[in-house]
C-alpha cells in the first residue's frame, strides 16, 4: 500500500494488523471499540485481511498467522525445541539450581520444563510431577527421580495430558514448588497459553503448589496468548533469560515477585 495514498478502509485494517502484531488475537468487539466502526464493517475487514494472508479467522474474531515464535499461534513442540534452545538450556539450569534433595517438584509442559527435566535426571531424592509425557520419558532411567504422571487426553503439539482425569489425579497431589512454562507475560494478562485444557491443568497444579516460578525467554514478556492461567501474582518468582523491561520489572518489585535472571551461556572458544 506505500506509495499511493491510502484509503480510510486501508488504514484501519493496517492497523488492524499491527494491533493483532503486538496481541496476536483481536476480537469483532475490539475492532468496533478501538475504530468506531459497525460489526459488518469489523467482519468485512477481517475476511480481507485474512485473503491477504496473515491471520486466521476464528469464533468471534481473528488470530495472527505466522511461523514465529513471537506471534500469536501455537507452535509445536518439536518447532520450538529448535528455538532459543541455548538460552532456554541457562533458564533451566537456574531453575535446577533451586531444587535440592527431598523436594516435590511439579513440570508443566514446554520445552524450558523438558530441559528442566533434563538438568535433574542425575539428581537423587527428587520427585517430579507432571502432565507431559515427553517429560515423563525423559526422566524414566533416572534411578534417584521418582516419577508421577497424570493421566489424561494427550495433546499432540504439547505432549500435555489434559481433561477430567489430569485433573484428578493432580488434585489429589501436594506439590512443593512447581515451575510453570507460558506462551506469554504481561502486567495485565498475567500468565497466558494457548490451549484452554493446558491453561485449566496448569492453574490446577498451580493451586496444588505450595510455591510456583514461572520460566520462560524473553520473546514471551509482552505477549498475550488466547487463555489466561493466572495472574501474575499467583506466582512466587519468575526465572528467565532477560531483565524484564521497566514497566514489568517495578509490578514485579511492587507486588514481591521474586525475579531469576539466568546466567548466558559462556562462548564457544
Amino acid at each position: 500500500m506505500s506509495g499511493k495514498m491510502l484509503s480510510k478502509g486501508d488504514r484501519r485494517r493496517e492497523q488492524i494488523m499491527n494491533l493483532l502484531k503486538r496481541q496476536g488475537k483481536i476480537t469483532i468487539q475490539d475492532i468496533i471499540d478501538k475504530f468506531a466502526c459497525s460489526e459488518a464493517t469489523a467482519r468485512r475487514d477481517l475476511d480481507l485481511l485474512e485473503k491477504q494472508g496473515g491471520l486466521i479467522r476464528s469464533l468471534g474474531g481473528a488470530q495472527l498467522d505466522t511461523p514465529s515464535p513471537s506471534a500469536g499461534r501455537e507452535v509445536p513442540f518439536n518447532e520450538k525445541k529448535e528455538l532459543l534452545w541455548l538460552e532456554k538450556e541457562a533458564i533451566a539450569a537456574k531453575a535446577a539450581s533451586l531444587v535440592e534433595e527431598g523436594d516435590v517438584i511439579g513440570l508443566s509442559g514446554g520445552t524450558t520444563t523438558f530441559l528442566i527435566a533434563r538438568e535433574l535426571k542425575l539428581r537423587r531424592g527428587i520427585t517430579v510431577v507432571t502432565n507431559a509425557v515427553n517429560i515423563a520419558m525423559e526422566l524414566s532411567e533416572s534411578d534417584g527421580i521418582q516419577v508421577v504422571l497424570t493421566g489424561g487426553v494427550m495433546r499432540r503439539n504439547s505432549f500435555e495430558l489434559c481433561g477430567p482425569l489430569a485433573e484428578k489425579i493432580v488434585d489429589s497431589v501436594n506439590i512443593g514448588m512447581m515451575f510453570l512454562g507460558v506462551d506469554g507475560v504481561t502486567e495485565e494478562q498475567g500468565l497466558t497459553t494457548f490451549s484452554e485444557q493446558e491453561a485449566d491443568i496448569a492453574r490446577l497444579m498451580l493451586k496444588r503448589s505450595r510455591r510456583t516460578l514461572a520460566v520462560f525467554d524473553h520473546t514471551k514478556v509482552g505477549r498475550t496468548s488466547l487463555f489466561s492461567i493466572a495472574p501474575l501474582t499467583a506466582v512466587q518468582g519468575c526465572i528467565t533469560n532477560q531483565p524484564a523491561d521497566g514497566k514489568l520489572k517495578r509490578y514485579l518489585e511492587e507486588q514481591g515477585i521474586a525475579l531469576h535472571l539466568a546466567e548466558p551461556a559462556a562462548p564457544v572458544l
